[in-house]
């Protein structure tokens, strides 16, 4: 469903580059690919192996360079970030990379999670003379590098990877290196992938395409990764523990094309719609799905059932952003700009209506409305994943949990709620039998938010006052 209606969002998309001239123009492009992940600022930094160069803004990517100088940026290396920012968050300190100066040399931070700890490694930061600047979680690995006494940087860095407990993916960029890394679990995506003898790392494999990179492998969990002149080399900073990548990226979050732990998000997607027609069948007459992240499953479950697929629903995608508008009631009415029922499709028939998740449950109700208004007989609705029923604390702006229609009503008051004719939802089971593969004995994914099996616990969970990237 569209998260700029619903408001769930991913909080943003890391991209990074060494070894190309053409550095900050390819980060541009690799943004490009990852703006679905973060819309409200974009921001890029370059070395040219003497000075850092920063250029951010908030925005769209296009927006943020549209009147950048790109020899402005020269570099061999840089890294890249999109954010979006939760309310009371949409300030120019808080886009990154952040870029921090000092006598003993510069560096900058690009960073897709939520530290789980920030807020007692800030108190901790302060008692000992640190002054931070930003709200941001992001600015706590900086400060935890700089008082290390370690000689080199990764030697620092590991130090400070190790005090952090969340979900992370970091990239830092000083003036002649990068650092990639990941946190024990991998709730975070990061690939690494290379651009004729440059190497690339971005958050989705989407990236990779759009600048004609190659994908290589997977950012392991617990990993640092030095890039140079030198080449690459690699280290553990934590033990690597069984694999828990976010459910959400495959049901919702990240891009068809990408590839997320070697397996294609588009085909997850529809296998998510075939065991949801298996375990969840009815009879209808046609199987529609709402653009754009539903389309996959739809295609799944109409091939699975037998019954037709169709265009059902359309995507209007010249409006604004409605989810910055400033009440719900605004955001809900946004419903009717995004989305139009295609009335001599749906008019007269049993519509299964397919969808991602249901969140608050608002556009959903407003949906079924739009297609029975069309005249649809019935309208049968099917989520292609778990009930989301508990809130996420890595890195996704999920609702409380009080906001969680299913954390709150039964299927059937859920059906009454939204005025469909049935409400059926993809088993844990059925998604993880999706997404991962027979062959990975260490491989997994993160519901936590369905489940509420968190993989990573922290003290006092419940009251975690995250700001997140």
């Amino acid at each position: 469903m569209l998260a700029e209606i619903r408001g769930l969002n991913e909080e943003c998309g890391v991209f990074g580059i060494w070894g190309h001239e053409k550095a900050a123009e390819i980060t541009y492009y690799g943004l490009h690919a990852l703006q679905h992940r973060g819309q409200e600022g974009a921001g890029v930094v370059t070395t040219d192996g003497e000075n850092l160069k920063l250029h951010k803004g908030q925005g769209l990517v296009n927006d943020v360079f549209k009147r950048v100088d790109f020899s402005k940026l020269s570099g061999h290396a840089a890294i890249g970030h999109v954010r979006y920012a939760t309310q009371g968050e949409r300030t120019i300190d808080n886009v990154q990379p952040l870029l921090f100066r000092s006598q003993t040399g510069s560096m900058a931070l690009a960073h897709n999670g939520n530290i789980m700890n920030a807020f007692k490694l800030r108190g901790e930061l302060e008692s000992t003379g640190s002054i931070l600047q930003t709200s941001s979680d992001t600015e706590v690995l900086a400060h935890l590098i700089k008082r290390s006494e370690k000689l080199s940087v990764q030697e620092a860095l590991t130090d400070a990877l190790q005090s952090l407990v969340g979900a992370y993916a970091f990239i830092l960029l000083n003036e002649d290196k990068m650092y990639v890394a990941l946190d024990p679990r991998g709730l975070r995506p990061l690939s690494i992938g290379r651009l004729g003898d440059a190497y690339v790392v971005a958050s989705e494999t989407c990236a990779f395409d759009i600048i004609g990179a190659t994908y290589e492998r997977e950012v392991q969990p617990g990993e640092l990764i030095t890039i140079s002149d030198m080449g690459m080399e690699t280290i553990r900073f934590a033990t690597q523990e069984q694999r828990r990548l976010c459910a959400m990226e495959y049901v919702y979050f990240s891009r068809p094309d990408s590839d997320l732990n070697e397996v294609n998000v588009h085909a997850s997607r529809k296998k998510m719609g075939i065991e949801l027609a298996k375990e969840s069948p009815v009879e209808a007459d046609i199987v529609t799905g709402v653009p754009d992240s539903s389309i996959s499953a739809a295609i799944g479950y109409a091939e699975e059932s037998g019954i037709p697929y169709e265009i059902g629903l359309i995507k209007n995608r010249y409006t604004g952003r409605t989810f910055i508008q400033p009440s719900q009631e605004l955001r809900e009415q946004g419903v009717k700009m995004k989305l139009s029922p295609v009335r001599g499709i749906v008019e007269g028939k049993r519509v299964i209506m397919i969808d991602d998740s249901i969140v608050r449950g608002t556009t959903s109700r407003r949906i079924v409305r739009m297609l029975k208004e069309a005249g649809a007989k019935e309208v049968h609705v099917r989520i292609a994943s778990p009930s989301i029923q508990n809130p996420c604390y890595y890195g996704i702006d999920m609702s409380t949990k009080q906001e969680l229609i299913a954390a709150n009503h039964s299927i059937d008051e859920i059906c009454e709620i939204i005025g469909a004719d049935s409400v059926a939802y993809l088993s844990a089971e059925g998604l993880e039998q999706a997404i991962v593969k027979n062959d990975s004995i260490n491989q997994g994914v993160c519901m936590a938010c369905m489940t509420g099996n968190y993989p990573v616990i922290e003290k006092n969970q419940q009251e975690i006052a995250y700001t997140r990237c």
